[in-house]
């Protein structure tokens, strides 16, 4: 199967919610394949369905003098941050499309393993932490894990969307406006950080595009634009 990769640069959050929207009816209508969007944001903070406002830890007025967004959406789990130097993906896939169908909870592991596997292709060894959505750098004597990717999705009638959240060179202080997660007892990093060199955002673009292909076995196909893959909004497009 093909998988149509379409990298967008830095989108305003509003906008990448319309453009899931359109490309989640566009999948629902098989007018496209499976489709990964990688984008990064303006500074955002976004609380999923099981989110609690008490894990923004910034008032209102502060976030709005940073002009930090905020923005209550329908994937799962808690609050998050998204800005400048973190890449998010927006993986738009038909579990049915799938042979066997992929499950809810198989669809985010898999998305965990290609996040894993692109780290490491940086010589950033990444796991997973039980009962604990995402990747992390794996914990070491007195060192806890570190949490550099968030996941949280949203699937109707089999079509996925929202994705993931992998942190390149974030500032990470952002994160200190929030509990990322509502998770309190551990911390946040970076490919920047761990990786020696620091890769360049582009490199990590094209690392987890490929390993999204390897593991969901698909071949990836560039999109130039999205007017080449919906062309009605040739004339508006995002980005």
């Amino acid at each position: 199967m093909i998988l149509n990769l379409l990298q967008l640069g830095r989108v305003p959050y509003s906008e990448g919610l319309d453009l899931q929207r359109r490309l989640v009816e566009a999948r629902h209508e098989e007018r496209i394949g499976n489709t990964l969007v990688l984008l990064e944001h303006p500074p955002v903070l976004t609380l999923g369905r099981n989110a609690s406002r008490a894990n923004i830890v910034a008032s209102d007025e502060f976030l709005a003098a940073r002009g930090v967004e905020i923005h209550e959406i329908n994937r799962g789990g808690d609050v998050t941050y998204h800005g400048p130097g973190q890449l998010v993906g927006y993986p738009i896939f038909d579990l049915r499309s799938f042979t066997p169908r992929l499950g809810a909870v198989d669809f985010v592991r898999r998305i965990e393993e290609a996040l894993i596997r692109a780290c490491g292709d940086f010589g950033v060894f990444c796991t997973r932490v039980a009962g604990r959505t995402g990747v992390w750098t794996p914990a070491g004597g007195s060192v806890l894990e570190k949490k550099i990717a968030a996941i949280g999705v949203h699937i109707a009638r089999g079509i996925t969307s929202h994705g993931f959240a992998l942190n390149v060179t974030a500032d990470l202080r952002d994160f200190e406006l929030i509990v990322p997660c509502g998770i309190a007892d551990r911390e946040v990093t970076s490919l920047e950080r761990e990786a020696d060199p620091p890769p360049a955002m582009e490199a990590v673009r094209n690392a987890v595009a490929r390993q999204f292909g390897r593991v969901f076995e698909h071949q990836v196909l560039w999109v130039e634009s999205l007017g080449d893959l919906l062309p009605e909004a040739a004339t508006h497009a995002t980005g």
